[in-house]
């Protein structure tokens, strides 16, 4: 009985009950003082299992600023199981660079349990073939992968900051508002621009072609004042010469005017029409009538043959139809037409003169001063 309650021996000594008496006490006390079972022990370390997703940390591409010449370290970092390893991946189809470096994987472990890994990868000295390259950081477990990829861009190619986009735009605005104005102007002002050009660079297109005129002007002739002759005359053989010799400095060939009575007449004609430089004529329903025909046919002869002249039409009366003209004349007509619009028509600078002086040749001779620019060209010199 000692060797199953031993702490019963040391009990003083008293009246001994009986045999069964004595068992039954011995066996309660034994029960009541055997030690507490301890828990089962963790399964040995061989035993380990993933108890997390790894994760590496910032957004799955990174683009990082760098210059070139410079060095950059590239941290990848994640959140891992203790058997879990992280690692770099840059291989190339041309080899090793020498200067990329990688560094060992530190990890440790948080004070709430959790493993903490990260791994640098060192660029040193950045060329061109460092740009625009993936440099790919993975995270390896029982578990998957989890990748991030580092790409390196030159400073100054990334986002442009709102402010600068917005003056940027707004000076874009600017600019094309600029431009497109002048071309307006430049439409609209185009004769006075290449008359203005002319003056300022001394343009003169008559010192070396070795013609005598400026200008042969052609005009309705001998058909009686029926049919206006009278205005359409006074205009070519008095308003013409007033402006364009008086006061523009052209020498104008006037047939009536400049030559003589009594010669051949065709040929005369068709010699001064040689020796100018442009042919005018004053247009009207019965031009094509009258004897000036042959100086139109000579004119397009010398203008689409020979190419040694250039028409100029004047409209001095409205005409509805021009199918009268000869169809060689009608191709020149939409580029070389001028309407005189009477008042409108009279002053120097109007309209009609500008267009006059922008298709004859161009001269150095200075205009006359005696004279007002917005003078009608019938009201005689300024006062």
């Amino acid at each position: 009985m000692s060797h199953l309650c031993p702490h019963l021996l040391h009990l003083p000594p008293v009246l001994s009950p009986p045999a069964s008496s004595i068992s039954h006490l011995c066996l309660t006390s034994c029960l009541l003082h055997l030690p507490p079972v301890p828990h089962p022990l963790p399964p040995p370390s061989h035993t380990y299992r993933s108890t997390i997703i790894p994760a590496i940390l910032g957004p799955k591409i990174n683009h990082v600023e760098v210059e070139l010449g410079t060095d950059v370290q590239l941290n990848c970092s994640a959140w891992l199981n203790e058997k879990d390893y992280i690692y770099w991946n840059f291989h190339r189809k041309d080899g090793h660079d020498p200067n990329e470096h990688e560094g060992e994987e530190i990890k440790i472990r948080t004070s709430e349990g959790k493993w903490h890994a990260s791994r640098i990868l060192r660029i040193e000295n950045i060329n061109e073939k460092n740009l625009n390259f993936s440099y790919n950081c993975t995270v390896s477990s029982e578990k998957g992968l989890d990748t991030k990829h580092f790409i390196l861009v030159t400073k100054g190619r990334g986002d442009i900051p709102g402010h600068v986009f917005t003056r940027g735009m707004v000076t874009a605005l600017v600019i094309s508002g600029g431009i497109v104005c002048l071309v307006i102007a430049g439409v609209i002002y185009r004769i006075d621009l290449a008359l203005f050009y002319r003056h300022f660079m001394g343009r003169d297109e008559t010192l070396t072609d070795g013609k005598t005129y400026d200008a042969f002007v052609s005009y309705l002739k001998g058909c009686g004042p029926a049919h206006g002759e009278e205005q359409e005359r006074a205009f070519a053989v008095e308003v013409l010469p007033r402006v364009l010799e008086e006061h523009f400095g052209y020498k104008l060939c006037i047939f009536e005017r400049d030559v003589a009575p009594g010669g051949a007449v065709v040929d005369e004609i068709h010699s001064l029409i040689e020796q100018s430089r442009r042919l005018i004529i004053v247009l009207s329903t019965s031009y094509m009538l009258n004897e000036v025909r042959y100086e139109l046919e000579s004119g397009l002869h010398e203008a689409l043959v020979e190419r040694k002249i250039k028409i100029i039409l004047i409209e001095f009366t409205p005409l509805s139809d021009f199918t009268f003209l000869p169809q060689s004349l009608q191709l020149l007509k939409s580029h070389r037409v001028l309407k005189w619009k009477a008042d409108k028509s009279l002053p120097y600078n109007s309209k009609f003169w500008k267009n006059l002086l922008y298709l004859m040749p161009a001269k150095t001779v200075q205009p006359r001063r005696g004279e007002c620019e917005a003078e009608p060209v019938l009201a005689g010199s300024c006062p």
